[in-house]
């Protein structure tokens, strides 16, 4: 009879572990994803290519959200005063520890943006299982797109989380991206990465390879980074090109950047 009773007892707890499987997170590397939460990248950028481009495209820049959830909170309402913006660009460091929870509290927040949003990861979100987490939930590590006048690459720079293997950027990758193709027709070129070429998490044996590539394309006149947490606009390399940084949210700033097809402008928000 004991025997029995504990049987019962035990049948029925496993079928409340069963029923409250999805309210517990049983390992903080777990990936648990809604459909609504996977594949982003594809639907905002089918969101964007719908929407008709003007002669100038206007982006908001922001990035390293990291932990900062309440500073990301007060830029999409700041974000959401602007009128007639394009999209909005996340710099990277989604996540400060590569944890699936992390980024879907801040896809919570970003989805409140009036225009879609697309990002490219940071050194932060390969933590852990972060990569899987990121291309699960985003997409692609390296991907493009033309929007208007101007083709964006955003591209993996996150050197160090793979060891400095040489292979990180990915220099052919990039190159086949800035070189214009027959079915292609684009006026310039931004290049949208996390860690900049000059930066120490960035391999020093392919520095040299990198800028050469945006220079000699003819087409990167900028490229646009986060990573140091602190805005910073100039000409790192002898080439015309200009690098521009964009702070983290912590620091409650972010980038207004006009583009039009021969040049751009940048103005730094404070909010």
């Amino acid at each position: 009879m004991k025997k029995m009773k504990y049987l019962v007892l035990l049948g029925l707890l496993s079928l409340g572990l069963t029923s409250c499987d999805d309210l517990f997170e049983y390992h903080p590397n777990q990936i648990r994803l809604e459909s609504h939460e996977r594949d982003l990248t594809a639907k905002n950028l089918a969101r964007l290519l719908q929407q008709q481009p003007g002669d100038t495209l206007r982006i908001l820049v922001m990035g390293d959200t990291q932990r900062f959830y309440d500073d990301a909170v007060d830029f999409v309402k700041h974000a959401n005063t602007f009128e007639n913006i394009d999209f909005v660009i996340h710099q990277g460091d989604i996540s400060d520890f590569g944890l699936t929870q992390e980024h879907k509290w801040v896809h919570d927040i970003m989805e409140h943006l009036e225009w879609p949003y697309l990002t490219v990861v940071g050194n932060h979100d390969l933590l852990a299982n972060g990569s899987k987490v990121y291309q699960q939930m985003y997409g692609p590590l390296n991907y493009s797109f033309s929007y208007g006048h101007t083709k964006f690459v955003f591209v993996d720079t996150n050197s160090r989380e793979y060891g400095f293997n040489g292979q990180v950027p990915d220099i052919g990758w990039l190159s086949k991206e800035l070189y214009q193709r027959e079915d292609e027709d684009f006026a310039q070129a931004i290049v949208v990465s996390h860690v900049p070429p000059h930066d120490g998490d960035f391999d020093r044996s392919l520095e040299d390879a990198y800028q050469n590539v945006l220079e000699t394309s003819k087409k990167v006149k900028l490229s646009l980074f986060g990573h140091i947490h602190n805005f910073h606009t100039g000409h790192i390399y002898d080439n015309g090109i200009v690098y521009h940084g964009t702070t983290t949210v912590k620091k409650r700033g972010y980038t207004y950047l006009k583009v039009w097809a021969d040049g751009f402008d940048i103005k730094r928000i404070d909010y």
